[in-house]
């Protein structure tokens, strides 16, 4: 079922087919119901019409016969009955079927009126009974021919038409006379009409069925095709151009899908040559930098230490200068990086590494950053190692930002390193408990250069590129970067890398929502199949 619910939300063209097939059907259903009713109804009215007019002649002809006669006992009377009922029966061309003569249901009692009782006469296989009180009350109450369609059937299964009227027997008085017609015949050419329709029908929607198919598949060609042709565009293949037949409206839009696809290629290629004029030009001005950049640390330094020499002003400024400078140096650096990566220059050298090891190196690191802050790390591991393939100086160069940034933010206040690891995967964890970020900051932490408060300074010197750069080496190593963030609760950042490079992660041993939270999380996608971010809204519990 879930496979068919999918083919029916991806095909167009079968939409269309079902749906008009569907609309088909309806339509003659609908008007096949329509027509079958009229013709039924116009064969049984026409029906009605002979039987009116041949049962008539036959109340006619009988009261001939009864006032003709000159009988005079109840056996000739009942004689006559008999033989007029016989000769009015049969199957001739007004296709009679049966007559039955009944004394009338309201006759006067024979002892006063000094009438003879002449009994029921009826064809084979009907007798009274088979008569309706309501069509028997009818007759007698008036003067005119009644009808009725009674559920009488026939060898054939078809209903009857009973036409009554009334007559006068000599000596026995009024006496009701009934003509019984099948309905066989109609009944037959309703069931012919109605399989012709039903086979009609069927053949018509097959054919509206077909012609939908066709049509569908003319006009949802072309646009597969400019979907195909768009996903390559897509897949950087900017070469791509649908092709043009004819002059229609489909061919209008191949030649301005054509177009749009030229004009996009043009503009690509010209903002890829900026892109790589600018990346160039940033790893000139970078490289160019270094060497006056040394010459001017050296002599930075040189004051630097000949600062005790100086007055307090002079001192200060030598201190500042210095301070500045390694900022320089520091920006210098992440700048050369990220033209490496934007250049795709950036190479990965995967080693098995113990992950484990790697955090102890960047705590011990940080460490004397994280006394100045007034900051405890704590680090919570595994008893096992965490081996996993990576480039030792990019996880290391990642966890330093994650650290650093926690230490500046963390308020002072203890910042827990974790790490956990299962059979596909090794996850480092860094939780700090200072000022947190808003839900709306969250998808904009790993842009270069921005700044959650751009009022706060930066005691600790950063290039304000640390959390690119380590979004671009998690990318490289094909893991995932996250982070949950909340005021005054601080953030959680959480780094996951494969343990054999070059594999696909599909979940993380390490959550990075606190347990306890429930709150919006940045996964940003930092390897394939990753979703670009997800929010779990919700409130604490």
């Amino acid at each position: 079922m879930g496979r068919l619910l999918a083919r029916w939300r991806a095909s167009l063209q079968l939409r269309v087919v079902v749906l008009t097939t569907m609309l088909g059907l309806t339509v003659v259903v609908g008007v096949g119901s329509f027509l079958l009713d009229g013709i039924a109804d116009g064969l049984v009215a026409e029906r009605q019409e002979v039987a009116l007019a041949d049962a008539a002649r036959g109340a006619q002809t009988a009261q001939q016969q009864f006032d003709a006669a000159t009988t005079t006992s109840v056996a000739e009377v009942e004689q006559l009955a008999g033989d007029v009922v016989s000769s009015l029966e049969g199957a001739g061309p007004d296709r009679v079927r049966g007559v039955v003569l009944l004394r009338a249901a309201d006759a006067p009692d024979t002892t006063a009126s000094g009438q003879v009782v002449v009994r029921d006469v009826a064809s084979e296989g009907l007798d009274a009974a088979d008569v309706p009180m309501a069509l028997r009350r009818a007759v007698v109450s008036s003067d005119v021919q009644q009808l009725q369609i009674v559920d009488l059937p026939d060898a054939s299964g078809a209903p009857s038409l009973v036409v009554g009227s009334t007559v006068t027997l000599p000596r026995a008085g009024e006496y009701e006379l009934y003509f019984v017609y099948s309905l066989a015949s109609e009944e037959q050419t309703v069931s012919l009409v109605r399989t012709t329709f039903v086979g009609g029908g069927i053949a018509l929607v097959l054919l509206v069925g077909a012609v939908a198919w066709v049509v569908a598949r003319t006009v949802v060609e072309p646009v597969r095709e400019a979907a195909g042709t768009a996903e390559r565009l897509t897949g950087g293949h900017l070469d791509e151009r649908m092709r043009v037949r004819g002059t229609d409206d489909l061919a209008r839009l191949a030649r301005a899908f054509n177009e749009m696809a030229a004009g996009m290629q043009q503009h690509i290629g010209q903002l890829e040559e900026l892109s790589r004029v600018q990346r160039r030009f940033v790893s000139d001005v970078s490289h160019e930098l270094r060497t006056p950049l040394t010459t001017i640390r050296m002599a930075g330094e040189v004051l630097h230490d000949a600062r005790e020499g100086f007055d307090p002003a002079s001192a200060r400024s030598a201190e500042l200068l210095l301070t500045q400078l390694e900022r320089f140096d520091t920006l210098l650096s992440d700048l050369l990086e990220i033209s490496r990566f934007d250049a795709g220059a950036a190479a990965l050298e995967p080693d098995p590494q113990d992950v484990r090891v790697v955090v102890h190196r960047v705590v011990e690191f940080t460490s004397t950053l994280a006394d100045r802050r007034g900051s405890q790390v704590v680090v919570a591991e595994p008893a096992g190692p965490c081996t996993a393939e990576v480039d030792a100086r990019r996880i290391e160069r990642v966890l330093r930002n994650l650290v650093g940034n926690a230490v500046e933010h963390g308020e002072a206040r203890p910042i827990e390193v974790t790490v956990a690891a299962d059979e596909h995967a090794v996850a480092v964890g860094v939780r700090d408990h200072g000022v947190g970020l808003e839900p709306q900051q969250l998808p904009r932490v790993f842009d270069r250069f921005w700044r959650a408060d751009p009022a706060r300074a930066r005691t600790t010197g950063g290039s304000g590129l640390g959390l690119a750069i380590a979004l671009e080496d998690t990318r490289l190593h094909g893991g995932w970067l996250e982070v949950w963030g909340r005021p005054g609760e601080g953030c959680h950042f959480v780094l996951t890398v494969p343990r054999v490079a070059g594999r696909s992660l599909r979940s993380s041993p390490l959550p990075v929502v606190p347990l306890g939270w429930r709150e919006p999380v940045a996964a940003l996608p930092a390897g394939p199949g990753r979703e670009a971010g997800r929010d779990l809204a919700g409130d604490p519990s």
